[in-house]
């Protein structure tokens, strides 16, 4: 539900408005702007009077909220979230482009990733792990290893780091070693893994299932806002369909239809979504031209020898022409990179 408050309105009868809602176990939002006052109440609202609050003069107006998801919605903040993640901007009118391997494999590849990388103008450094594979004898990534070498070779290079959760165990490690922590396409609704990183203050990726909707996927970032940590991300990777040609159908539809609904950043990730190397030029040129706040993009030196996820790798010199085709877009698009 949400409460408009007249512009004129008297701030101690503002006061008492609340501290009613209060009363009736609802918690409070606020979200102010040059022109308006507004009030989201959270809470199971179905059984309550709305016209009980007109008796305050500094009602304006009051409108049910029909979605069931209340925090991430935009209905309640009409401003873009914009997440800081040690000074890198995620959202609003700035383009954040996140890169790395799919697995760190060791301190040097992760190190001569990085360094071309950063040169080609990527701010985030992404690489697994804790890698969920589908088969059980593929390479499950280093472990806590593998957090340490990221956390080290982030701050050698300046850049934030971003890495996948794939248990509710290692939550402190990923907190200690982790700026951007994932939450992975196969655990979106791992509720009790949702909840526990609610809890958290830090930013959390969350990316959409392979077959979730687009409602179900914000159910869950509502989870993560449970407990009020207001720096979710979300992320397209691609939903399975009948479609052969590629790993996943990336939904770039997501994007205008996720921005009209909710104040939440959104970033594509086309590797996933590919499945092929030479089809991410292409997907990340149709993701920004379509609005997405950023994109995650998987690259490898050497993918041939890559331990995961080689074929949908960009080479360093790749991913360098892709990304002065992304800047000349930014420029028109007078996004920020």
């Amino acid at each position: 539900m949400i409460v408009k408050i007249k512009k004129t309105a008297d701030k101690a009868n503002v006061e008492e408005l609340l501290n009613h809602l209060k009363k009736h176990g609802f918690e409070i939002h606020s979200s102010f702007g040059e022109e308006y006052e507004v009030y989201g109440v959270i809470g199971d609202t179905s059984t309550f009077d709305t016209r009980s609050l007109f008796a305050y003069p500094c009602v304006d107006n009051v409108i049910r909220i029909q979605e069931p998801f209340k925090k991430v919605n935009r209905k309640i903040k009409k401003e873009d979230t914009i997440v800081d993640v040690n000074g890198v901007l995620i959202g609003g009118n700035n383009l954040t482009i996140m890169a790395g391997p799919c697995s760190i494999e060791s301190e040097e590849q992760l190190d001569t990733i990085a360094k071309t990388i950063k040169a080609s103008g990527a701010v985030i450094l992404r690489g697994g792990a804790y890698k969920p594979r589908t088969s059980p004898y593929a390479f499950q990534g280093l472990g806590e290893h593998g957090l340490i070498l990221l956390n080290k070779i982030g701050k050698k290079h300046g850049m934030p780091v971003i890495s996948e959760i794939t248990n509710i165990l290692d939550i402190d490690l990923f907190v200690k070693y982790v700026d951007i922590i994932q939450v992975g396409a196969r655990n979106m609704q791992n509720f009790a893994l949702l909840k526990a990183l609610s809890l958290t203050n830090k930013p959390i990726m969350l990316k959409r299932g392979f077959s979730n909707t687009i409602e179900e996927w914000l159910m869950s970032a509502e989870y993560l806002m449970q407990n009020d940590n207001p720096n979710i991300i979300l992320c397209e990777r691609g939903i399975r369909t009948f479609e052969k040609y590629t790993r996943n159908t990336l939904d770039i539809s997501t994007i205008p239809i996720v921005k009209k609904m909710s104040h939440l950043p959104v970033i594509i990730d086309p590797s996933h979504a590919a499945g092929k190397w030479d089809l991410v030029e292409s997907l990340s040129m149709g993701s920004v031209a379509s609005g997405a706040d950023g994109l995650i993009v998987e690259v490898h030196h050497e993918p041939e020898n890559a331990l995961s996820d080689g074929a949908q790798s960009l080479k360093p010199a790749k991913f360098d022409d892709m990304m002065k085709k992304i800047v000349q877009l930014a420029n028109l698009l007078e996004k920020k990179l």
